[in-house]
């Protein structure tokens, strides 16, 4: 069976639902570690709760190259085949894209290339756009610059502020990570130019 590493910094919700669709059979993996730069993260707690391997790895003051090395050793232990962001709030760099090429998903909640980096919520409520939604993608050096794996679109309506838009948005989250993660574990995403074919 496929392993996955995730990769935490809060309450991890979509790592939540992963964990909800592991154990039903929806994804088919299993989680083989949980690892947070926050010690005190929720969702680390609620990792234990589950009875899954956590990690506690803390990033304050620890230089970036150093971090990633280490993350690498603990996922490589792990024997990870697929590592998935959760709201880890951490840029990742070449000492952890070399050792696991093309196998880090990340979720964002926007339609990329539009609004990356924090609070895409407000940047589109901000923008006046009418559409915007989630997106799944390969991690790379840049901030939510890799390929795009899949998206789903949310309408954003003439009352929304970022909460109930952020809501709207978590539950296509979870529906479109879900449907990601099988889709890569499964071998069904391939690129040329950057567009999955």
């Amino acid at each position: 069976m496929k392993r996955l590493g995730i990769l935490l910094s809060g309450r991890g919700s979509n790592f939540e639902k992963i964990a909800e669709n592991c154990r039903s059979g929806a994804i088919p993996a299993e989680i083989a570690v949980v690892i947070s730069n926050v010690p005190d993260a929720k969702g680390l707690e609620t990792a234990r709760a589950l009875g899954l391997p956590t990690v506690s790895l803390p990033s304050k003051g620890v230089e970036r190259a150093d971090y990633d090395r280490r993350l690498a050793a603990i996922l490589l232990e792990h024997r990870v085949d697929l590592i998935c962001l959760a709201g880890f709030m951490r840029l990742i760099g070449p000492e952890l894209l070399t050792v696991f090429p093309q196998q880090i998903l990340n979720i964002h909640p926007s339609l990329l290339p539009a609004f990356p980096g924090l609070n895409a919520q407000r940047q589109a409520l901000e923008y006046g756009v009418k559409v915007t939604g989630c997106t799944v993608h390969f991690v790379d050096k840049g901030l939510d610059t890799g390929p795009i794996v899949a998206q789903k679109a949310v309408f954003v309506h003439e009352n929304d502020t970022e909460r109930t838009l952020s809501e709207r948005i978590l539950v296509q989250e979870h529906l479109l990570y879900t449907e990601a993660i099988r889709d890569v574990l499964a071998g069904r995403v391939t690129y040329k130019n950057r567009r999955n074919l």
